[in-house]
């Protein structure tokens, strides 16, 4: 018996050109991926140049990143490759700069495809 793929969106990203990339901040210095999706949440892939920055907002959902390569600054901690953060519901999200080029994956949740991290 083969195994159910029922409600899972499974992706290959090296070498699939079917996923597009997306502008990605307000600034144009980012663009991201949307690699899965399931009720609600997006794994996003993010390729961000040095002075990217985040405008300051309020989670309305928990957000997961996990740093694949490079250097950021978020709330005032230096987050390098392997480095990971957790953030809930309601926390205000003031700072997030890339120090360096930087690729992270995203985990959030969203009911419209506004942007995030």
């Amino acid at each position: 018996m083969e195994p159910s793929l029922e409600g899972w969106d499974i992706a290959r990203l090296d070498g699939n050109d079917e996923l597009p990339w997306i502008p990605w901040g307000s600034q144009g210095k980012a663009r991201a991926r949307i690699a899965a999706r399931a009720d609600g949440y997006h794994v996003a892939i993010v390729e961000a140049e040095p002075g990217y920055r985040t405008d300051p907002h309020v989670h309305q959902h928990a957000e997961f990143l996990y740093v694949i390569d490079g250097t950021l600054s978020n709330q005032g901690r230096t987050m390098t490759t392997g480095d990971v953060f957790a953030a809930a519901a309601g926390s205000a999200h003031t700072h997030f700069a890339a120090e360096t080029p930087v690729k992270y994956v995203s985990i959030f949740r969203s009911d419209s495809q506004e942007e995030k991290s």
